[in-house]
């Protein structure tokens, strides 16, 4: 079974893999790990596995790292297995994954799968696969100026102390976008594959990551004192009673301008094009039974 690990991820994170493969290991899974060296390598690595034929490829990480396991799997046969390392972990908590290391050990061994669709953004450098969300506006700019050395020592806590840095400073610029060539503007705008942003907190509840489509979540209302309040009815998973929040269905978004983050990454600026990838990837879930710590 070959792992992709991000070394860079820290001491505490590796602690965690390391425990989910003692119980591999234990039980007579031959494992490879491959530590990622730079951006994009996690890519390389995974498609060099498809083109050999592997059966699967984990990766051990956060949505970042899963989205760039992804792409390299992208359009093969090859089975995307997650060992949920990373700060949020939204991708796990929206398919159900386990996270302690026995259940996790027995989710890759049993290998059951459920096709996810990903999504695509088409932008003038190239293209960028996500697996759960990709976001203008404020939050992208929280995820560009966020320090990933703070981020590493305090996990969700430095999300917290950058957005209230770019409340401060962010001038808060219109976004213009079109919904399957719809004009609309918006303060922010996260277009999602799932029901969840930044953890387990509900931010579309009709949204799946197992059918094509995107749900595109709008808030209208832009400034400091709006993102403090939008930010504080996440937490309290009271999104959808907060007003200027229009929440629509979409295939192709088209987004004029503006900084962007993907999977909790930053992704570049805009103009870009929004779509579903070609074709679906196999995503290893949770089975109930656990192997033998």
């Amino acid at each position: 079974m070959m792992i992709v690990f991000n070394p860079a991820a820290g001491k505490r994170r590796a602690q965690r893999l390391w425990r989910v493969l003692d119980i591999m290991v234990q039980n007579g899974v031959k494992l490879e790990l491959h530590e990622t060296k730079a951006p994009g390598h996690a890519t390389e690595l995974a498609h060099e596995a498809a083109l050999a034929g592997r059966p699967m490829v984990v990766a051990a990480g956060g949505d970042g790292t899963i989205a760039e396991v992804a792409a390299g799997l992208s359009g093969s046969q090859t089975r995307l297995g997650i060992i949920p390392l990373g700060t949020a972990n939204v991708l796990a908590h929206e398919l159900g994954l386990p996270f302690a290391p026995s259940q996790v050990a027995a989710a890759l061994a049993f290998s059951r799968t459920r096709p996810i669709w990903p999504g695509i953004a088409e932008a003038s450098c190239g293209e960028r696969l996500f697996v759960q969300m990709l976001g203008t506006g404020f939050d992208a700019e929280v995820v560009h100026h966020l320090d990933l050395g703070l981020k590493r020592r305090l996990g969700r806590t430095a999300y917290v102390l950058q957005g209230l840095r770019e409340t401060t400073r962010y001038s808060f610029p219109a976004i213009t976008l079109t919904l399957d060539g719809e004009p609309t503007s918006a303060g922010s705008v996260i277009v999602t594959k799932g029901r969840y942003y930044a953890g387990h907190y509900t931010i579309a509840p009709q949204a799946s990551p197992f059918q094509p489509g995107f749900t595109v979540v709008m808030f209208d209302r832009a400034g400091p004192l709006s993102a403090l309040a939008y930010g504080t009815a996440l937490t309290l998973d009271q999104i959808g009673r907060m007003l200027g929040i229009r929440i629509r269905q979409a295939s192709i978004i088209h987004i004029a301008a503006g900084l962007t983050q993907a999977d909790g990454d930053p992704a570049g600026s805009g103009p870009l094009t929004i779509r579903d990838a070609a074709l679906p990837i196999d995503v290893v879930v949770g089975e109930p039974q656990t192997l033998r710590a």
